[in-house]
């Protein structure tokens, strides 16, 4: 995204110049639309995460997040755009990862994609690993089972090389991957599926 003081940002120019798409998540703590439309948004902004999305070697598991991030997929019936956007990270674990994507349960548990069904196939599995935080990798309950749910390494994980699919990293400009320790950083209810005690919300999101 252009900056109208410095120009267009170098560490996207040089992921779309690797051949790669950038999208982003506009993260904030807390607030949310409880108190109804009206009502003020008392959230509090952590910052923003800018994904490299690794298209030549996983193109369909980076279509399926990147149209879930500009909400180009919609409802059927409706035509409402299904998506990221107001979703939040559902699951923190402290030096592992920090897990997102379900906006339809909000709990770990649904699944979707925009291939007309609700999981689909690996892809170029181990082709990249979990070699540091920052990687981006699809949450699966087995093999072949990718929908909508994601996670963002906070460390380095060789024990899930080979078992879920690395599509994309944090972008590494400086200010993303300190939003992503914010996010590890916020505690967590014990024994409740490491659910954050205070929600940790994507309250914007799309491509660069």
């Amino acid at each position: 995204m252009d900056n109208p003081q410095t120009g267009p940002d170098p560490d996207v120019m040089a992921a779309i110049e690797r051949g790669n798409k950038v999208v982003f998540f506009d993260v904030a703590l807390g607030g949310g639309s409880d108190g109804g439309p009206d009502a003020e948004d008392k959230s509090r902004p952590l910052g923003r995460i800018k994904f490299e999305l690794f298209v030549k070697d996983c193109p369909k598991t980076c279509e399926n997040f990147r149209q879930f991030c500009t909400g180009e997929h919609t409802d059927p019936v409706t035509r409402a755009p299904l998506g990221y956007k107001n979703s939040t990270f559902h699951r923190v674990m402290k030096d592992f990862m920090i897990q997102g994507g379900d906006f339809i349960n909000h709990d770990g548990t649904g699944k979707m994609s925009i291939y007309g069904t609700a999981t689909f196939p690996d892809e170029n599995l181990g082709k990249y690993n979990h070699e540091e935080a920052g990687m981006l990798s699809m949450a699966n309950s087995g093999p072949n089972s990718n929908g909508c749910q994601f996670f963002i390494t906070c460390k380095k994980t060789e024990w899930l090389d080979g078992k879920h699919v690395v599509f994309g990293k944090v972008l590494d400009d400086g200010d993303s991957m300190m939003t992503v320790r914010k996010c590890e950083a916020v505690p967590t209810f014990s024994g409740k599926n490491d659910r954050p005690r205070i929600p940790i919300r994507i309250v914007q999101c799309g491509e660069m």
